[in-house]
């Protein structure tokens, strides 16, 4: 009577890649693996990629859970209160097939499992989980209940916080005492301020205004200055709070987030190489998501070949920087210099697996296209003396089983704010050009 109350849910090799212990995540509810799935995690288990990695350990935990049992058998998934597991195999027991609407393909099969399951449990409610939207909307058309993978998802509103607060009307008192101080303690702002460690705050008074930082290291209120860096300088306050960022020794993890032109690459490579003399190595890494639904083996030539048009980005900015000089000056030749002893190194993300990083800078580009995941694994690379910076656009990820929510840009934000060690900025203001502005707001 108990199993009768149960819902069964069935797993899409999309929940899986994302999300190795995902079979884990339902309760007390019963979970079924189609027997694609288990072809497609074959095809999966090969590689460097975080979604190789995923599979080969859900593989893994597999086999170790049905040690002692058939697998088409409901098996007892580990711990308190949880359901049981099994494997379904595809069979023509059934009058409407998918495979005959839709097509033979890999996912259709996943869906004749779920009605194979439906007529075999008629009395239990069968939900198909899946992070591909398209494979979620057949389901509805067979009849299916169909819905994404909620774990990990971040529950925001409208966006990310901003990690900026503008107050108007503010104590000009305390703003003549930044200017003439420079910090203001803890016991002054209390009451005034909503204080957070690493807030950043615009701050408008009568007679002036200022822009500030709240130290959590010295429990204090103190004037952010605009800072330049390779002849960068900041254009808004935003950017300013991200050169600020970047620069503060103390902050050891920092999210740049907002739209194309913004200048988040930008400013933290130009951060970055401001304290150079501080760090070994600076790392610019962005993920390589292909376009058009093209894998990397399609583009011709050596792997250096096939992976520097997803890093040219990442060149384009160093190039700017570096053009803000004549090629005799010293800064110029600093730049060549690095590049050529790898003092300064652009690569794939998928190369840092299983390596420790101490005494360098991580720059990772892109992020709102790695999952929570690929986040975690990144992060727990940094040893001694290690910066990570996650610059990207929750609005614009480009890989198909992620949204605003469940990317690991997103995650990051949510799960550490609040936190010492992580500061995080909004950039609004483009300020690439008034083009781009304007296909920004128009189009």
């Amino acid at each position: 009577m108990a199993r009768a109350k149960k819902k069964i849910f069935v797993l899409d090799t999309s929940v899986i890649i994302y999300d190795h212990k995902s079979i884990m995540n339902f309760d007390e509810h019963d979970v079924v693996l189609p027997i694609t799935v288990l072809e497609e995690l074959d095809d999966f288990k090969k590689g460097n990629d975080t979604k190789n990695f995923e599979a080969r350990e859900f593989i893994r935990f597999l086999d170790k859970t049905s040690k002692d049992h058939l697998i088409q058998d409901w098996i007892p998934l580990p711990g308190d209160k949880k359901g049981s597991f099994r494997i379904v195999m595809e069979t023509n027991g059934i009058e409407t097939s998918a495979t005959k609407i839709y097509g033979d393909s890999m996912d259709n099969k996943i869906l004749n499992s779920c009605l194979i399951i439906t007529k075999q449990e008629p009395k239990r409610q069968i939900v198909l989980v899946t992070k591909d939207v398209n494979l979620r909307l057949k389901a509805k058309a067979l009849g299916i209940r169909a819905e994404d993978y909620e774990t990990g998802k971040v529950q925001i509103v409208d966006n990310l916080p901003t990690g900026i607060q503008t107050y108007t009307d503010f104590d000009q008192e305390i703003i003549d005492s930044l200017y003439k101080d420079y910090a203001v303690p803890l016991d002054v702002i209390e009451g005034k301020l909503n204080i957070y460690p690493n807030a950043y705050y615009i701050l408008q008074g009568e007679k002036s205004s200022a822009l500030a930082y709240y130290n959590p290291f010295e429990m204090q209120l103190e004037r952010v200055n605009k800072q330049t860096s390779f002849n960068v300088k900041p254009r808004n306050a935003e950017q300013a709070f991200a050169f600020h960022s970047i620069m503060k020794k103390d902050i050891k993890l920092v999210a740049l987030h907002g739209v194309a032109g913004t200048g988040k690459t930008l400013i933290a490579l130009a951060g970055a190489l401001a304290q150079k003399k501080d760090y070994k190595q600076i790392y610019l890494a962005r993920p390589i998501v292909p376009l058009s639904n093209k894998d990397i083996g399609y583009l011709p030539g050596d792997i250096k070949s096939k992976i520097d048009p997803y890093m040219q980005p990442l060149w384009d900015n160093l190039k700017f920087i570096q053009y803000q000089y004549d090629e005799h000056d010293k800064e110029y030749k600093q730049i060549t210099l690095m590049v050529e002893q790898e003092k300064l190194l652009i690569t794939p993300l998928a190369y840092i697996r299983g390596r420790s990083l101490s005494d360098v800078i991580f720059i990772v580009d892109e992020a709102q296209n790695l999952t929570p995941h690929e986040i975690k694994t990144i992060i727990t690379r940094a040893g001694e003396n290690t910066k990570f910076i996650f610059t990207g656009d929750i609005k614009q990820i480009d890989t198909p089983y992620l949204d605003e929510q469940s990317n690991g840009l997103s995650y990051l934000v949510d799960r550490v704010q609040g936190q010492k060690l992580f500061a995080h900025i909004q950039l609004i203001k483009g300020e690439r050009s008034e083009l781009a502005n304007l296909a920004n707001e128009l189009l």
